[in-house]
């Protein structure tokens, strides 16, 4: 006897549930990965800077602020790494 190939209710109800999805799935805008890299660049310039200019800049009186100024802002490019699909 041959069987009949038939679709399961189940794989119905699946493929329907994936399909509608929720909000979290869909993709980013074009802008996001540029400004989330932006964002890691400009902290990783703004560290550099510091160090290379012995802290004459980016800030000269922010001294040591400076580097937590940089880490914060390179900070924010991987949080938004989290939100990239």
């Amino acid at each position: 006897m041959a069987r009949e190939k038939t679709r399961s209710p189940r794989s119905e109800v699946a493929k329907t549930a994936t399909r509608s999805g929720d909000e979290s799935t869909k993709p980013n805008p074009v802008w996001f990965k540029p400004v989330m890299f932006g964002f890691m660049l400009v902290g990783l310039a703004w560290i550099i800077t510091f160090y290379v200019s012995q802290a004459k800049f980016p800030i000269a009186d922010l001294g040591g602020g400076n580097i937590l100024i940089g880490f914060g802002i390179a900070f924010i490019g991987f949080l938004m790494t989290t939100r990239w699909r």
